[in-house]
């Protein structure tokens, strides 16, 4: 006996990457991760597709995550005076495919 839903009919895509899109994707991801793996604890800016523009040391890169150890150092220039407390080090997941530019410092 079939129930009144079918699988099948529950699992049709709304969307589906073009293979061509997804290869290119696949690429990039992997040369990111390349690039980041080669640099891990290196300071870096990091600029994300939205503006948005973070400093910090690579912490850790896996499956398209970029994991960036975000920097303390000359937190004493803004709204945070004394002397940068060394336990105060948060750690950024950013997706690789939303980074736009990431620099050496």
């Amino acid at each position: 006996m079939s129930s009144q839903y079918d699988v099948r009919n529950e699992l049709t895509p709304i969307f589906q990457c073009d293979s061509k899109l997804h290869q290119t994707l696949k690429s990039h991801r992997d040369q990111l991760h390349q690039l980041c793996a080669s640099h891990a604890h290196r300071l870096v800016k990091v600029e994300t597709m939205d503006g948005d523009v973070f400093e910090g040391h690579i912490h850790y890169c896996d499956r398209g995550i970029l994991y960036l150890r975000l920097s303390n150092e000359g937190l004493n220039r803004g709204f945070f005076p004394g002397p940068p407390d060394p336990y105060n080090n948060f750690v950024l997941p950013l997706v690789l495919f939303n980074l736009l530019a990431i620099s050496l410092i």
